[in-house]
């Protein structure tokens, strides 16, 4: 009766991850974790670009020219076009992300018919890997083999590593990116908009621009648990030296233009 208690336990925390748990006394005890990990990618990646490269561009384009409109106009040029690249980019890799998961579980569901030993061994591996030996691990195991879809589930998680996608995800990734990335282009061409001299609306956008990557890199480490701090200075950083560096380069290229 122990043994098939504790096996029961492992099968349960292995296939069931549920936000509310409970303990000794019969009370729920809620973890809080984190759950939107696909959508704060997205967000991130869109934001992050779009901050960036917009910023570098027209911190590229100051050095050369003087009128703000010019900025501008090739500044929402690249958004538009870095937002309908990046939200396609972002819809065929989550479209891949899903065929290949299918394609994978297809295999699983035809091996745990046509091939059952190697996958029995395959679950013994599995729990050898959590200290948990074959003995204790075979009611387990003959309890996934009572219900092939579990069976299934287990090996698509665990020896995998692939979570089933959720539905119409690549849609979502290809907006939520597309629209992150227009939200942060528009912060650095702000100044430009309002101020016609390109170098008095660099210092602007310089200003702005680096206070939301800080803000943005606060929240992102927030919510990713990184430290807010730590991130907000790392995308400072980064963005910062991208804008440096167009700047710079365009400089140059056009001292040097015969």
């Amino acid at each position: 009766m122990r043994l098939h208690n504790r096996s029961t336990t492992i099968l349960l925390g292995c296939l069931r991850y549920t936000p509310a748990m409970h303990d000794v006394a019969g009370r729920p005890h809620i973890e809080d974790h984190f759950e939107s990990t696909d959508v704060v990618r997205d967000v991130v990646i869109g934001l992050s670009d779009g901050l960036t490269v917009p910023f570098a561009l027209a911190a590229g384009l100051s050095g050369v020219v003087a009128s703000a409109h010019i900025v501008v106009l090739a500044g929402l040029a690249e958004i538009a076009a870095g937002s309908i690249a990046m939200g396609l980019g972002g819809y065929l890799a989550a479209r891949g992300d899903a065929e290949h998961y299918v394609s994978e579980r297809r295999r699983e569901e035809r091996e745990v018919i046509e091939r059952v030993h190697d996958e029995e061994e395959e679950i013994y591996e599995i729990f050898e890997q959590y200290s948990v030996d074959r003995e204790s691990a075979g009611p387990v195991l003959a309890a996934l083999k009572r219900n092939p879809k579990a069976w299934v589930d287990f090996m698509m998680r665990f020896e995998l590593g692939l979570e089933e996608p959720a539905p119409n995800r690549a849609h979502r990734s290809a907006l939520t990116i597309a629209f992150s990335y227009i939200a942060g282009g528009i912060v650095p061409l702000l100044p430009y908009m309002f101020v016609e001299n390109a170098s008095e609306s660099l210092r602007l956008s310089v200003i702005i621009t680096l206070l939301a990557l800080g803000i943005f890199g606060a929240l992102k480490g927030r919510l990713v648990g990184t430290g807010s701090l730590r991130s907000a200075i790392q995308t400072v950083l980064i963005g910062g030296a991208a804008a440096a560096a167009a700047y710079e380069l365009a400089r140059l290229l056009n001292a040097h233009h015969p």
